[in-house]
């Protein structure tokens, strides 16, 4: 056979097989719409009946002629057609022609709302549905935290329930964050700026937009978009949490983002050496051991939105994040921590991938655990707040692995036994990031670290 017929029978194939993939995938989300969840049967029958009893309503009200009119009409028809076709073969016809009618009117009502709502998507309004309906389903989760950490986390759990809240420490005072709350006297944007991001459902460009960073500019090099567009919505709102609420709507975000307080909140830090240091960036930056840390005022308020998402939490998780600046300053909140005690839901704490150099200095996980313990004690508090442990099993020896023991960082180690002759329930799984390439860093793995987290969550709610 010629080449060139061989190759137009090829194509022939392949059209014809995407032909009957695409058939069978339209058959598929017609009876998709049959499956429970979707809130959409009930009212298409509704409108159906509906117009049934307005129907027979408008025929009582005329004293009941245009029914017997309507039924003297019918079986003229009906006697007409039967005389030249059998029933047989009639009623066939009409009735496969009556839900070809109904299967069409039906196509093209979806398509418009479709074409209405979200003319530039590609995606079918069932398969939209049905992926809505089941985030809707996922649990009420709280997740708190601050830094990158918490928008990894974030950015994988929205795949699994669209009742999120983020919980975001406000006590950074470096970088983009540190300058605007110092020029511009707002609380800084940073943190929540990444969570927004990760929580947005929106096109990828408008994400892409919040979080662009200046290189170049007098004054703006540094800055990032979104920390400018938040400080200016604060400033115009009047509060933070206003602006983050606005901001939500233009990002589509997939649940909420709530500061931990609306205080101007400024870190303090005690060393094991005597020295105090005061302020989030040079926390970071410590050459001894930190004993416990502290804040002005001393005990911040919380946001009733807060306080609110945790009482109504099926699921609360606390990290992963830098221990001393991104966790701990969340429980320097006195309502936070006594409402995550009066949760009677299940909570995890999520450890961190490596220690950090000056920060968590040999640290395996109970030190992490014990160092949350004594500041707790700290202010009063001697009752965990959380049973559950998630961390990262053994890291597989590499060259990125290398550099981070060479800049003095080393994998947070897990003390299995230790741990859960203390009473914890300790889980581990691989978490970490696997594409890596030269800019590389040893971090969580969206997918992986939501994927353990959600089975911790089915286990832990089993034995509730």
């Amino acid at each position: 056979m010629p080449k060139g017929r061989r190759s137009l029978r090829l194509r022939k194939n392949i059209s014809s097989r995407a032909n009957r993939f695409d058939f069978f995938g339209r058959i598929q989300r017609l009876f998709g719409w049959f499956l429970p969840g979707l809130v959409v049967k009930r009212w298409v029958f509704a409108s159906g009946f509906g117009l049934i009893v307005s129907l027979f309503g408008a025929s009582i009200w005329a004293d009941l002629r245009p029914i017997y009119w309507v039924i003297e009409i019918i079986f003229f028809f009906i006697g007409i057609i039967t005389k030249y076709l059998p029933s047989s073969i009639t009623g066939p016809i009409v009735f496969f022609v009556g839900i070809a009618l109904l299967i069409w009117g039906q196509r093209r009502s979806f398509k418009s709302i479709q074409n209405a709502v979200a003319p530039e998507k590609d995606d079918v309004l069932i398969d939209v549905l049905r992926a809505k309906s089941k985030l809707n389903r996922g649990p009420n989760i709280v997740a708190i935290g601050g830094g990158t950490g918490l928008s990894t986390l974030l950015q994988g759990l929205k795949r699994y329930s669209s009742r999120i809240t983020a919980i975001v420490t406000v006590a950074d005072d470096g970088g983009s964050s540190g300058i605007l709350r110092r020029e511009l006297g707002v609380q800084p944007p940073g943190d929540i700026r990444n969570c927004l991001a990760a929580l947005s459902t929106e096109e990828s460009l408008l994400t892409r937009l919040f979080q662009y960073r200046f290189s170049s500019g007098t004054g703006l090099v540094g800055h990032s978009f979104g920390n400018l567009f938040l400080s200016a919505l604060t400033s115009i709102t009047g509060n933070l949490e206003t602006a983050i609420t606005a901001s939500s709507r233009v990002l589509a975000v997939q649940g909420q983002v709530v500061p931990a307080t609306n205080a101007d909140v400024r870190l303090w830090a005690q060393l094991e050496n005597g020295d105090r240091i005061e302020g989030e960036s040079a926390i970071g930056k410590v050459n001894s051991p930190i004993n416990r840390i502290g804040c002005y005022p001393k005990h911040p308020p919380a946001l009733p939105s807060a306080i609110e998402a945790i009482e109504n939490a099926e699921f609360i998780v606390l990290g992963p994040g830098s221990l001393y600046t991104s966790v701990l300053p969340n429980l320097l909140v006195p309502e936070i921590v006594e409402a995550i005690q009066r949760s009677k839901a299940p909570k995890l704490y999520i450890c961190n991938l490596m220690t950090q150099p000056g920060e968590t200095d040999g640290l395996d996980v109970t030190g992490h655990i014990k160092a949350i313990e004594a500041q707790l004690a700290n202010f009063g508090v001697k009752r965990r707040i959380f049973n559950s442990i998630l961390a990262q099993k053994p890291l597989a020896p590499s060259k990125l692995l290398d550099y981070y023991l060479s800049r003095g960082a080393e994998p947070v180690r897990c003390d299995f036994k230790r741990l859960k002759a203390e009473g914890y329930r300790v889980f581990t799984a691989s978490l970490q990031e696997l594409k890596l390439t030269s800019l590389s860093v040893l971090r969580h793995d969206p997918r992986r670290l939501s994927l353990a987290v959600m089975k911790v969550f089915k286990r832990d709610k089993k034995d509730i």
